[in-house]
């Protein structure tokens, strides 16, 4: 007994030792400092870029759609940013790495990295693919891997920098109707914290986030499966509700304050921080929970595997205030898909 706690108070000592000394690398200001966002161009994405932009750093932003970079530049030029647009699909590790080099070129060195892009897939598990797990795991844990190998070997090189990787509390708790993507989080969430510890050594700080719900406007261009004005309904109806959902742009702050602190891992919205201590210490009750949740969900049925974005699944299933609420986020946010171009979801 008395060794054990000997260990325990040894194990304490340098957590609060490792903690102090990251506080000691604290950013005080990320003013001039090189900043990369993936999937910056709406949603959270934009929503963080914006408070970079108050906060004086260069910005360099990345998303698939020219359309949605351009917009997201000029909306941050208005604002008085630093702002390199380039784009990108980070699930392609080419890509990426031309990415980080013109970055590099433009700002110099990269001293915080933002993995941010996400696709968002709804439905039934029976109704989902292995593509759909590979798209989600391409996107979530690959693209993420990419970014962060191309700016390691600088990072190292100088003895600083900063990684920030944004999961969910889908990477927590394994969400009905969201398994490809819960999954892929959860794959995330792994890497992430895996090297928080491995490169503290190094002098680079990895923060985890896990955001709850955040009203972006995102149910628009999530994909949905099955009986999917159904399952568009229940999720826009999640996304939009006010105690459910933060603001994002409070959540946008959140992360940044998290990033120059150098926390480990930040748990956005009181309802996921809830969620997660019940399933830290009640996961079987929690599973159990959720499979009596997945019973009022939708059903397969409808277009079945087929896939169709959440502009094209509106109806009146889901209430005129949900709609409203929605498509006031996603103007606000760039998430509204002014026309049909192939995007398939990345920068939620």
């Amino acid at each position: 007994m008395k060794r054990t706690l000997l260990l325990a108070a040894a194990g304490l000592g340098t957590a609060w030792a490792m903690r102090r000394l990251i506080r000691q690398q604290r950013y005080d200001a990320l003013q001039d400092r090189t900043v990369l966002i993936t999937g910056g161009s709406r949603g959270l994405g934009l929503a963080l870029a914006r408070e970079l932009v108050r906060e004086g750093a260069r910005l360099a932003i990345c998303a698939r759609d020219r359309d949605e970079l351009d917009r997201a530049r000029r909306d941050l030029d208005s604002r008085g940013g630093k702002v390199f647009p380039w784009r990108c699909d980070v699930t392609d590790q080419w890509q990426v790495e031309e990415m980080v080099k013109a970055v590099q070129e433009r700002f110099g060195a990269i001293d915080v990295l933002i993995n941010n892009a996400g696709v968002i897939e709804v439905g039934p598990v029976e109704l989902m693919t292995l593509d759909d797990y590979e798209e989600a795991l391409k996107t979530h844990f690959w693209g993420p891997l990419y970014t962060i190998l191309s700016v390691l070997p600088h990072m190292k090189k100088r003895g600083r920098g900063r990684i920030v990787n944004i999961s969910s509390i889908g990477g927590k708790i394994s969400i009905p109707h969201l398994v490809p993507y819960s999954a892929s989080k959860f794959a995330l969430v792994g890497l992430s914290e895996g090297l928080r510890a491995e490169l503290a050594k190094d002098g680079i700080v990895v923060t985890t986030v896990c955001p709850g719900l955040m009203r972006t406007g995102s149910p628009l261009h999530a994909t949905f499966k099955g009986q999917h004005r159904a399952e568009f309904a229940w999720f826009a109806f999640s996304d939009a509700l006010p105690f459910l959902s933060i603001p994002v742009e409070k959540a946008a702050r959140r992360i940044i304050d998290a990033c120059k602190h150098g926390d480990g891992e930040v748990i956005l919205s009181l309802p996921a921080k809830q969620a997660v201590c019940f399933h830290g210490l009640f996961p079987s009750l929690t599973a159990d929970i959720l499979g009596l949740v997945n019973r009022m969900l939708p059903g397969p049925g409808g277009i079945d595997a087929g896939r169709l974005k959440g502009i094209d699944s509106e109806s009146s299933l889901a209430p005129s205030w949900v709609k409203t609420a929605t498509h006031r986020a996603a103007l606000r946010n760039n998430e509204l898909p002014y026309v049909s171009n192939g995007h398939d979801g990345r920068g939620i």
